[in-house]
């Protein structure tokens, strides 16, 4: 019997191309996608990313962000798939031993999707901010390097490997995402 492709879940801080970049890949191989974000937003009910973080706050966030994590890697047996954590998943409650976990087993491939905060800036600068909520009580363009100073570490450490985003073209990321999974 041969054994399953892992599952591809992407990490990485606001900007770094998660959706975009999963939903491509996705595509390409014919797997289904997952955006985290939008499985979370459904455990919390309506309302945008922003409007749940201000109405319920960060800990009933975070905490329905582990179990939408939870969730889409619990399939025993499931077909791979690609999935885009949100930004912060990796720091919800239980959601980086979960990660540890899934990767030493096997069952995924995290990558890591990692810009310079300058990149990334530019990035949420291009796009409508308004329904990504702030973290830090900055605007969501002011607190980006702050973000990456608490998040760069954990994410390398969790990452079964790293893919430096800066100057290459999302046809570029995804060849190289299609080249993780094949190996």
């Amino acid at each position: 019997m041969q054994k399953k492709q892992p599952t591809l879940v992407l990490m990485g801080l606001r900007g770094s191309g998660k959706s975009t970049l999963g939903r491509l890949t996705a595509s390409r191989l014919g797997l289904p996608f997952v955006d985290l974000d939008e499985v979370t937003t459904s455990l919390l009910g309506e309302g945008t990313l922003a409007e749940l973080w201000a109405r319920l706050g960060e800990p009933a966030f975070r905490e329905a962000e582990a179990r939408a994590l939870h969730e889409s890697l619990a399939s025993e047996g499931a077909d791979s798939q690609v999935i885009a954590l949100g930004g912060g998943t990796p720091i919800a409650p239980g959601a980086a031993n979960l990660l540890r976990d899934a990767v030493g087993r096997r069952d995924i491939v995290l990558i890591y999707l990692r810009g310079t905060p300058k990149t990334l800036r530019a990035r949420l600068a291009a796009t409508d901010t308004a329904e990504r909520p702030s973290l830090t009580g900055a605007g969501t363009l002011e607190e980006i390097e702050r973000v990456f100073a608490e998040r760069d570490g954990l994410y390398q450490k969790l990452a079964s490997g790293v893919i430096d985003t800066e100057g290459h073209s999302c046809e570029a990321l995804v060849e190289k995402l299609e080249q993780v999974l094949a190996r």
